[in-house]
């Protein structure tokens, strides 16, 4: 199910795991996978609302820039305020320099389009 689209076109999707589980996914116009949740919910009221606290709460998220798990790349990553992991990079990135680059501009996004996708009914 599709979350509404902002002014950049990117949308929330949630989707359910082979576990039964469920989690979001933000999608670029292009089909990139920005962002992603950073835990796996129980259902889909569950899911919707960690993302919709995402986009209310996102201005006083702590986040950063880290390596990746084998070290050989780096993913950026926003934490709640219990320090659990709330969004994840779409991706690895090889270079520190693009994936500071790419929490950057995840960061500004939220800022402009929080409001735009929290306010709106389509999932």
């Amino acid at each position: 199910m599709t979350k509404g689209t902002g002014v950049s076109g990117t949308r929330c999707l949630v989707d359910i795991r082979s576990d039964g589980r469920y989690g979001w996914r933000l999608v670029a116009q292009n089909g990139r996978v920005v962002a992603r949740s950073g835990q796996c919910f129980a259902d889909h009221a569950a899911c919707r609302a960690a993302f919709a606290a995402l986009c209310a709460e996102h201005a006083t998220l702590g986040g950063g820039v880290q390596h990746t798990a084998g070290g050989n790349g780096w993913v950026w990553l926003l934490r709640d305020a219990d320090g659990r992991a709330a969004a994840l990079s779409g991706r690895a990135y090889e270079r520190h320099s693009t994936c500071r680059s790419a929490y950057d501009r995840f960061r500004a996004l939220l800022a402009a389009e929080a409001a735009q996708w929290s306010s709106t009914g389509l999932w």
